[in-house]
C-alpha cells in the first residue's frame, strides 16, 4: 500500500511572526517546522501501512528556500521519502494554485491514498485537500477520524457534530484528518538518524511542466493591498440592576433585531 501525505512547513507559532514589507505576507525566510496538524496525517498513514502489512509513506510538500526541517521531522517519524517543490516563482500562490502543484506531484507518485490535515495552522483556508481531489478527479472524505482499507476501497468514519458518518468510497482517494484522531509518535533518536539518509527529491515549477505565470501572484490573480491591526475591542455596556434591568436587556435585543 502506498500512502502520500501532504505536509506543510510553517514558521514556528511560538515565535512572533513578521510580514514581508513588499508582499504583505508572512515572512518564510526562517527555519520552518512541521505543521502540527499534518503530524496526525503522517501518523495515520504509518498506521495504515503497518496494518496493510507493508508499503510506503511518501511526503509531498511545497516550501521556499529548499526548506526541509519539517520534512525531516516527518521522515524521522517513519515516512520513507519526500518530494519538495521549491521555487521563487511560487511566492504568492493561493490555495487552488497550491493544490494544483501538489496534485502534479501526487499524480506522478500514483499512491493508493492521499492524507492531509483539515487546515494549516498559518493559513486556515481548509480547502486544499478537497481542491487536490478535484484536480485529480478522485473522491474526497473530510474530517476522517478512523480509516479502514479493504482491497480497492476504504471505509471512513467521518466526524460530525452529532457523532460520525460511515462512508465507503473507492481508491485512490483523498482524505483530510482532524487533530486528535491519533497520537503522533515522537521521533526517536534512531528515527532522526535514519531520516538523514532518506531520499528527498526537490522539484521546481519547470520540473512539473508548469510556467511562472501559472503560479505565484500571477497564477492566483490576487494581491494583498494592505494589512491593518484588528480594532481594539471596546468595553461592553454595564447595566446596574435596579429591578428593571431585564427591560433594558430586552430593548437592546430588539435594537439588534435578536428578538
Amino acid at each position: 500500500m502506498k500512502v502520500a501525505v501532504c505536509v506543510k512547513q510553517i514558521p514556528d507559532p511560538a515565535d512572533p511572526g513578521a510580514l514581508d514589507p513588499e508582499t504583505r505576507t508572512l515572512k518564510r525566510d526562517v527555519k520552518l517546522i512541521l505543521d502540527e496538524s499534518d503530524s496526525y496525517g503522517v501518523e495515520m498513514a504509518l498506521q495504515l501501512v503497518d496494518t496493510a502489512g507493508g508499503g510506503e509513506v511518501v511526503l509531498v510538500s511545497m516550501a521556499p528556500n529548499s526548506e526541509r526541517s519539517g520534512l525531516s521531522t516527518a521522515l524521522a517519524m517513519g515516512a520513507d521519502s519526500a518530494t519538495l517543490v521549491s521555487d521563487p516563482a511560487l511566492v504568492g500562490s493561493d490555495a487552488l494554485t497550491t493544490a494544483k502543484i501538489l496534485a502534479k506531484v501526487i499524480g506522478e507518485q500514483s499512491p493508493d491514498l492521499v492524507i492531509a490535515g483539515s487546515e494549516s495552522s498559518d493559513g486556515y483556508t481548509g480547502t486544499v485537500p478537497e481542491q487536490i481531489a478535484g484536480v485529480l478527479g478522485w473522491p474526497s472524505v473530510t474530517a476522517a477520524k478512523a480509516v479502514e482499507v479493504s482491497g480497492s476501497s476504504m471505509n471512513v468514519q467521518r466526524q460530525t457534530d452529532a457523532g460520525y458518518d460511515e462512508v465507503e468510497c473507492p481508491l485512490p482517494a483523498v482524505i483530510s484528518v482532524t487533530a486528535g484522531v491519533v497520537e503522533p509518535r515522537y521521533p526517536s533518536f534512531k528515527g532522526i538518524m535514519a531520516a538523514k539518509s532518506k531520499p528527498v527529491e526537490e522539484k521546481t515549477v519547470a520540473d512539473l511542466g508548469m510556467s511562472a505565470d501559472q503560479v505565484g501572484w500571477a497564477g492566483s490573480g490576487q494581491e494583498v493591498v494592505s494589512v491593518v491591526d484588528a480594532p481594539v475591542r471596546e468595553a461592553g455596556e454595564k447595566i446596574e440592576d435596579d429591578g428593571e434591568a431585564h427591560l433594558k436587556i430586552i430593548d437592546f435585543l430588539e435594537s439588534v433585531k435578536a428578538i
